[in-house]
C-alpha cells in the first residue's frame, strides 16, 4: 500500500475478476474505493476457493483495501442511493450494462464531470469471459502439444483489462483537470485480448505467413527455451535471450566441440542469432537432453546461476506459497485481518518505491460495513434517515 493517490475517491460497482481488479490496484496505490453491492453480497460473493466457513479466499483477495455500502439493488430507492453516490464522487468503475440505471448518460444528468470507466465483454455489450474471449484469438490452439485445444487457467484478459481499466481511470482524471469534461471509458475484453494479440505481433505474423503458427508444447517460439529433465528427474525450463547466456550455457555443459560440429555440418554460428538456434532445434535439442540428463538439478543450479542462465524448476502453487524468497520473506506480503478469519500472507502493492514506506496490506471489507460512514459524508444523511433505510431493508450496516 501506498498512498500516491490520497483524494482520489472511485465507486466501484462490479463483480468477478476484471473490474474489482481496477478498484483493488487502484486502492493498493492509496485511492479510496468504495464497492457498492447488493446486501448479502453479488455472484461471486461465494466464488470459489472457499473456507469451510464458505468465505470466498477469492472475493477477499480481489477486494483488498476498499469499503463497502451494501444496498438493495434490485429496488427504486437502493438504485437511486447507487445513482447518487455515483455523482457526489464524480468518479466510477464497473463492469454493469452499458445500458440501463447505469448507463453513463443516465448518471452525468447530475454529475457532467462524470468519469465512468466500464468494463466489457464484447464492445457490442453482450457477455463474454475471459475463458471464452481467450478461445476467440486464437491462444488454446497454439498450447500444447496438440490437436486438442489447451485452456491455461490463469484468466489473463481479466487481468489485463483490470490493469488497463485502473490506467484508463487516472488518464481520463488527467483529461478532466485539462478541460472539466468527463468521459466513458469502455474497455472489452475482447479488444484487451485481440489488441493485444496485435501489439506481439500475433496479426501481422498469420496475415504475412497465411498460417497458424505449429504448436510447440513447451518450447518458446524463436527461441532457444525448453524443459528439460535432470539426473534426479527435475523438471526445468532453459530459455536464452541474450548471446552471453547462450555461450555460458554452452560452456556449462560442456557442449562446446558438439555444437561447433552442428555448425559446421549446417553451415550456421549460433553465437548470435536466436532465430538460428530455434530453427536447429532438431539437431540441437538431443544434445542439452543428454547433457542435462546426466547432471542433477543442485549441481546445474549452481553452473547456471553463476553464468547468468535463465532457469526455473516446475513447482506447484502449494511449493511456491513455501518459498520464503516468494512469499515470506517478501516485502509485498504483509498480514490482515481478513474476514474470513483465516491468517495468510496477504499481497499489498506489487510495485515498490523505495523512497516511500510500505504500508500493510489491508483487509477486504465485510458486506455493508461501511454503509452508515458513507451515506453519511456523500449523501449527507442523517442518522435517524439511515435507520429508516436499514429497517426498511434497503440498505444493510455491515
Amino acid at each position: 500500500m501506498y498512498n500516491l493517490l490520497n483524494g482520489l475517491s472511485v465507486i466501484e460497482a462490479s463483480s468477478f475478476v476484471a473490474s474489482p481488479t481496477a478498484g483493488l490496484y487502484l486502492a493498493q496505490m492509496g485511492a479510496e474505493v468504495i464497492r457498492v453491492d447488493q446486501i448479502g453480497g453479488g455472484p461471486d460473493f461465494r466464488r470459489w476457493p472457499v473456507t469451510e466457513g464458505n468465505d470466498s479466499l477469492y472475493w477477499e483477495n480481489l477486494n483488498r483495501a476498499k469499503k463497502s455500502v451494501a444496498l438493495d439493488l434490485g429496488s427504486p430507492q437502493g438504485r437511486e442511493l447507487l445513482q447518487e453516490l455515483v455523482r457526489k464522487t464524480g468518479q466510477f468503475v464497473t463492469n454493469f450494462p452499458a445500458e440501463g440505471f447505469l448507463s453513463h448518460s443516465k448518471l452525468a444528468e447530475g454529475r457532467a464531470d462524470l468519469i465512468t470507466v466500464r468494463v466489457m465483454g464484447w464492445a457490442d455489450g453482450s457477455p463474454a469471459l475471459d475463458y471464452t474471449v481467450n478461445n476467440s484469438v486464437g491462444y488454446p490452439m497454439m498450447t500444447g502439444a496438440g490437436p486438442e485445444p489447451v485452456n491455461h487457467v490463469l484468466p489473463a484478459w481479466d487481468l489485463l483489462t483490470g490493469a488497463y481499466a485502473a490506467f484508463a481511470m487516472l488518464a481520463a482524471v488527467q483529461k478532466r483537470g485539462q478541460t472539466g469534461e468527463g468521459l466513458e471509458v469502455r474497455i472489452p475484453l475482447s479488444d484487451v485480448a485481440i489488441g493485444t494479440v496485435a501489439n506481439l505481433g500475433g496479426i501481422a505474423e498469420v496475415l504475412y505467413t497465411g498460417a497458424n503458427r505449429p504448436r510447440l508444447g513447451n518450447a518458446v517460439y524463436g527461441l532457444f527455451g525448453r524443459d528439460f529433465v535432470t539426473a534426479d528427474g527435475v523438471r526445468t525450463m532453459i530459455v536464452v535471450v541474450t548471446p552471453r547466456q547462450w555461450a555460458n550455457l554452452v560452456a556449462a555443459l560442456n557442449l562446446e566441440s558438439a555444437i561447433a560440429a552442428i555448425e559446421a555440418e549446417r553451415g550456421v554460428n549460433f553465437a548470435k542469432d536466436d532465430g538460428l538456434r530455434f530453427n536447429h532445434r532438431d539437431a540441437l535439442y538431443p544434445l542439452f537432453e543428454a547433457a542435462i540428463g546426466a547432471r542433477t538439478h543442485a549441481d546445474l543450479t549452481a553452473a547456471f546461476d553463476a553464468g547468468g542462465i535463465v532457469h526455473s524448476a516446475y513447482r506447484t502453487m502449494l511449493d511456491a506459497a513455501n518459498d520464503p524468497a516468494l512469499v515470506a520473506n517478501n516485502p509485498v506480503f504483509g498480514s490482515a485481518a481478513n474476514p474470513s478469519g483465516f491468517d495468510y500472507p496477504a499481497a499489498g502493492s506489487f510495485a515498490t518505491v523505495p523512497q516511500l514506506d510500505r504500508q500493510a496490506p489491508q483487509p477486504a471489507p465485510r458486506n455493508g460495513a461501511n454503509s452508515e460512514e458513507i451515506l453519511s459524508e456523500r449523501l449527507g444523511l442523517s442518522s435517524g434517515a439511515i435507520a429508516a433505510l436499514i429497517d426498511a431493508g434497503t440498505v444493510k450496516q455491515g
